[in-house]
Formats: structure tokens, sequence, C-alpha cells
């Protein structure tokens, strides 16, 4: 897979975390059902949830740059590092959806952030 292909899908994924999110902060989703069920307060949700909004914001941002970059040949040691690092919290957010109380977080939230993973290392790795 190449690189702008990964980066159309990563935009994909995140498009439909953010719609998730949002729903979620506007109580159309239960905060009960999401966070591995450990949220004790809406006013908890809201907080948690508007730290993930402005962090799919970023990375969208993040990667749409990376994306501009490969249009014009340029490369970014910053922004690399950058999806570096979503490569290593999409893999542990992996990890911390192994736990959750939800089967569906448990199943789709563990196969979104090991695809997502995935995804970033493609678009970051160097080539040969």
């Amino acid at each position: 897979m190449n690189k702008r292909i990964a980066l159309k899908i990563m935009f994909l994924l995140l498009g439909t975390l953010l719609i998730f999110h949002i729903l979620i902060f506007t109580e159309q989703i239960p905060y009960d059902k999401v966070w591995a069920g450990k949220l004790n307060s809406v006013g908890e949700m809201k907080s948690f949830e508007a730290f993930s909004i402005l962090i799919n914001i970023f990375m969208a941002l993040v990667l749409f740059i990376k994306y501009q970059l490969l249009e014009s040949g340029k490369t970014n040691k910053a922004i690399d590092v950058l999806i570096w690092i979503f490569v290593v919290f999409f893999a542990l957010n992996t990890l911390g959806n192994l736990f959750a109380k939800s089967v569906i977080e448990l199943i789709a939230g563990s196969f979104l952030t090991l695809v997502s993973c995935i995804l970033c290392f493609i678009i970051v790795k160097k080539e040969k």
C-alpha cells in the first residue's frame, strides 16, 4: 500500500472518529458505553471528549500537511516525528482497548486503533 492511499484511509477513519466523538459529546451515544466504562459523570465525559476531538483534529491536520508534502515531493522531520508519535499512541491505545468492558469497544476499538497504527507506520516509514 502506498502512502497516499494510507493517508486517504486515515482521513476517512479520523473523520468517522470525529463524528463518533461529537455524538458522545452531545450525548447521542451514552458515555457509559465508551472509555472502557470508566467515566463517572457528564462533566468528566465532556472533558475527555473535548480532548479527544482536539487530538483528532490535530492528527488530521498533521496528516494533511504530510499529504501536501508528499504531493510536492518535500519532507519535514517534525511532521514525521509527530506521525511516529501517532504510531506509538495508536499501539498503546490498542492495548488499552483490549481491556474495555464493552464488547463493541473491545472489538471495534482494538481493530480501528490497530489499523490506524499500521497506516501511520506505512505513512511515515522510510522508503528503500
